[in-house]
Parts: C-alpha cells; sequence; structure tokens
C-alpha cells in the first residue's frame, strides 16, 4: 500500500505572504516540514504542492519533489486533489506546511487509522493546552461523538457552555494532518465551490460533510504549533531552541 505526504504551499496568503519561506531558526519552514513527512514516510514519498516558482526553487534546491499546482485552488485539500490526479497512490496525507513541530510518528499514526478505516476520512486532534485559548479564531475547535467520530469543527469554542456552573469542557483542537483515498478527493475537489459552512468557518474538512463523507479524528501525540502570523515564528523557535 503506497503512502504519500503533501505538503501544500501557497505563497500569496492574505495574513502571511511567503509564509512557506519564513525561515526558522535559518531554515525555511517548508523545509522543515517536509523533513518530518520524510522522516515518516520517505523522502521518495514527500512532495510539495505549489503555484509558486519560489517555493518551487526552494524545495528542489533541498532535494523534495515539487508538484505544480494552479492559482485557483480554493484550499490546501484542492492541491492534493490535483496532485492525486497526477500520482498513484492508496493514501494521501495533507500534511499542513505551517506546522513545522509536527511529530512524525502521529503521521504514521492517522495513516495506519486510514488503513484501519477506509470508509472515513481521518484527521488529528488534542487537547486545547492550559496556555492556549479557546476563543483564539485560529484555533479550529473540535466536536467528537464517543467513536471520536467528528460532528462539527468550528473557530468559535465548542461545546458551548449554557451553565457555567457546570464546569467547563475540555476543549479539543484540530492537529493539521488529513488521511483521504482518491475517491475522497475526487469528491471533493470536483465541488465548485466551497459548501456554505465552509465558507464561513474557513475550515476545509467541512466541505465532507456535503458529500456524506464520514470524518474520524485521531489523537495526536503532542501538539504543535502552528505559523498562522508572523508574530508567531518566534514562539516557534523557541520551541525548536528549548
Amino acid at each position: 500500500m503506497r503512502k504519500i505526504g503533501i505538503i501544500p504551499a501557497r505563497y500569496k496568503s492574505s495574513r502571511f505572504p511567503g509564509k512557506p519561506l519564513v525561515k526558522i531558526a535559518g531554515i525555511p519552514m517548508i523545509i522543515r516540514v517536509a523533513e518530518i513527512v520524510s522522516e515518516a514516510l520517505g523522502k521518495e514519498n514527500t512532495y510539495v504542492a505549489t503555484e509558486d516558482d519560489r517555493i518551487k526553487e526552494v524545495v528542489e534546491k533541498h532535494g523534495f519533489n515539487v508538484i505544480m499546482t494552479s492559482e485557483s485552488c480554493l484550499t490546501g485539500t484542492d492541491r492534493v486533489w490535483e496532485v492525486a490526479q497526477k500520482i498513484d497512490a492508496d493514501v494521501y496525507l495533507n500534511i499542513q506546511g505551517d506546522e513545522p513541530l509536527l511529530n512524525p510518528l502521529d503521521i504514521l499514526k492517522i495513516a495506519k487509522e486510514k488503513e484501519n478505516f477506509p470508509n472515513y476520512v481521518i484527521n488529528g486532534m488534542i487537547d486545547i493546552g492550559p496556555d492556549e485559548d479557546p476563543n483564539n479564531i485560529n484555533l479550529p475547535k473540535v466536536l467528537v461523538n464517543n467513536k471520536n467520530e467528528l460532528i462539527y469543527m468550528s473557530r468559535l469554542p465548542i461545546p458551548g457552555i449554557k451553565d457555567l456552573s457546570k464546569g467547563r469542557p475540555i476543549y479539543k483542537k484540530q492537529v493539521c494532518i488529513y488521511a483521504f483515498n482518491y475517491e475522497e478527493l475526487k469528491s471533493f475537489g470536483e465541488s465548485s465551490e466551497k459548501a456554505a459552512y465552509e465558507n464561513y468557518e474557513d475550515i476545509e474538512i467541512l466541505r465532507f460533510f456535503d458529500f456524506l463523507i464520514p470524518i474520524k479524528m485521531v489523537e495526536t501525540s503532542s501538539s504543535s504549533l502552528a505559523v498562522d502570523v508572523f508574530e508567531d515564528v518566534k514562539k516557534v523557535e523557541m520551541a525548536i531552541l528549548k
């Protein structure tokens, strides 16, 4: 069974243009993520999907595979769908390019879960840490049932609290490692627009609800600090240099 890791890398980010190439302790962030993916899946199974020649040049300079994708991709998963049409695999793993502290064992765990539950899209989650704010809209919050099947994901704190005397829930956040098969990506990628709630939340995995494709969430071993804005770079560097 061939499993490949795809790292979508868009240069024209509205909040942080050129983010994939920002240096984290001297190394471009996209390269740090590619090294993590290659540790899990092998360099030959690691691909960066980008629309930008500057990213392509840096990635190839470091010896990694690049697949050029269109500028019209609505999301990173749409970019993964373009790769799936060019590269044959049994499992396609989408690993976000802005999480340079991911644990490679978590990539393997999610890949294994896809083998065990082939009819589910697989995604990672973890408890929100004590220093993280559930109200932070940059942290998608996860709500699951007792089988860890996704009920909903939101930038708002979910579940909501009606009566504070009952205490507060342990909030969970998304960890951006996903696993799909070809047909799941095809359903996603051939849709001409985002789902309404996906568009409001700006959380791409929600689109699968429209296709009645179930999503299983997997607890990961550790939390990764995502680089959402430039100010996050320093936090990640401090974590790396500890």
